[in-house]
């Protein structure tokens, strides 16, 4: 079935969406390994303007007594929303908190280094919500993709809104935490809809359900080593501020039992991404997209786990931090959309990507 221009240009910006959430991701994890989450003190803008400043002289006036006051009364608005929820003591931890009451110094390159993760993720959202409009030249045909696309501009409204509370509250761990899964689930429906889009109107036949079962494993184990990634270096970053950012070589080793779950698990990673390789190659054949996805993740492995050892034993490199965090969302991505091509075509064609 030939495509309609309509619906090649919206498979086209889904997929540019796609590349530039991972970008985003990417340059969430250097903002991270850099220290450079406080950058900019308030949001949208960066010290009360769209260009942020690049010398101390063209601060705002009293900027820091300024921001503090205006986090602070934003933190007692969220920790009032999460009273309401039943989070009563992360509210009161929030309220407790007398690190938000020390400004931040001007450093023109962690400005600078927010400010463009800021311009990334407004380019995304913007991209996000051009695939939504272009993705009603299929409501006639499979309402779930307009469906789906929509959703996203909502959850990326939220997870903006949510990187402001981030900021505000000085990059509380759990906040940090649901911020990089709401990430995912934004890359998950962009993959989604993606996918959906690319085999309309083909049709297909399931393989054996033991490789459905095993991937569906390998993208949840996925998902939690992301998890205790996250909590680790939540960890190391309590380590490093008790450590007054001093004895870089001993953060890890006072990180606690959460680092070496992490390193468990991740060695679980590997051996079931080895079970589903052997899956694939007697399910597909190796010109086939579940070949070329599960090479793909393989090779991703390996690169992470050479970064995992550079982490370790070499005191987190800023360099390796940003490096381990895209990888394993590429990880999650490329396992993802191997479950949703877990199929074969009627006429035995594999689908291309």
């Amino acid at each position: 079935m030939r495509k309609s221009a309509p619906k090649i240009r919206f498979q086209k910006v889904n997929l540019i969406t796609i590349a530039l959430l991972f970008v985003l991701i990417l340059a969430g994890g250097i903002v991270r390994s850099t220290g450079s989450g406080m950058g900019c003190p308030d949001w949208p803008k960066c010290f009360g303007r769209y260009i942020p400043p690049v010398n101390s002289s063209e601060l705002p006036k009293d900027y820091k007594q300024k921001y503090i006051a205006g986090r602070l009364a934003k933190n007692q608005r969220f920790a009032k929303t999460l009273d309401l929820f039943g989070y009563a003591d992360l509210a009161r931890r929030i309220r407790e908190d007398k690190s938000i009451l020390v400004p931040e110094e001007f450093n023109a390159a962690k400005t600078w280094t927010e400010y463009i993760n800021r311009l990334i993720g407004a380019t995304s959202g913007f991209f996000l919500l051009l695939s939504a409009i272009f993705s009603f030249s299929y409501r006639g045909e499979n309402k779930l993709i307009p469906f789906l696309s929509i959703l996203n501009v909502i959850l990326v409204g939220y997870q903006a809104w949510l990187g402001s509370i981030v900021v505000s509250t000085n990059l509380v761990p759990l906040i940090v935490t649901i911020h990089m899964l709401l990430a995912l689930a934004i890359l998950t429906l962009s993959i989604t809809t993606y996918h959906l889009a690319k085999v309309h109107g083909k049709q297909k036949r399931n393989t054996s359900p033991i490789a459905h079962v095993v991937t569906l494993f390998a993208l949840i184990i996925s998902i939690a080593q992301i998890v205790f990634g996250t909590e680790v270096r939540e960890k190391i970053d309590s380590v490093a501020s008790r450590l007054q950012g001093g004895y870089r070589d001993a953060w890890i080793t006072n990180a606690g039992a959460i680092f070496y779950q992490h390193r468990n698990v991740a060695v679980l990673v590997l051996l079931i991404n080895v079970l589903l390789y052997g899956i694939i190659r007697g399910n597909f054949n190796k010109h086939s997209i579940q070949q070329q996805l599960m090479s793909f993740t393989f090779l991703i492995i390996m690169l992470q786990i050479v970064t995992g050892i550079l982490l370790s034993y070499w005191s987190l490199p800023p360099i390796a931090q940003a490096a381990h965090i895209i990888l394993a969302s590429l990880i999650f991505g490329a396992q993802f959309y191997l479950m949703l091509n877990l199929y074969r075509s009627v006429n035995m064609q594999e689908a291309k990507l």
